[in-house]
């Protein structure tokens, strides 16, 4: 009787460790990403070249006439997005001020 009471009480309690938050695996990356400084200007046009000004396009592959499938802009698809856009602008910004001709290049 009390084992079977007690086994009932176990069923009823809600777990002490379940979070109601989601967790991030990618937020120690986007702080690493935010924190970058730029402090070069090679390394910073080095970053403006290898991050595009804009999200790139949205493809639509077709034959004869008939849509087969569709890519979505990949900006949608890339979690880290507005880090790697925000560096890039960091690294636009280092470039104005320390090499004003070289910044309208990657604008």
């Amino acid at each position: 009787m009390i084992i079977f009471s007690f086994r009932r009480s176990l069923k009823n309690q809600q777990p002490r460790f379940r979070s109601t938050t989601p967790i991030d695996l990618l937020q120690p990356l986007r702080q690493w990403l935010n924190g970058l400084e730029i402090c070069d200007p090679d390394r910073a046009r080095l970053i403006c070249q290898l991050v595009p000004a804009q999200c790139p396009f949205a493809q639509e592959i077709s034959l004869a006439g008939l849509i087969h499938f569709k890519i979505p802009p990949l900006c949608k698809l890339n979690p880290l997005y507005e880090e790697v856009i925000g560096l890039r602008f960091r690294a636009l910004c280092y470039l104005a001020e320390k090499c004003p001709s070289e910044a309208c290049r990657y604008c």
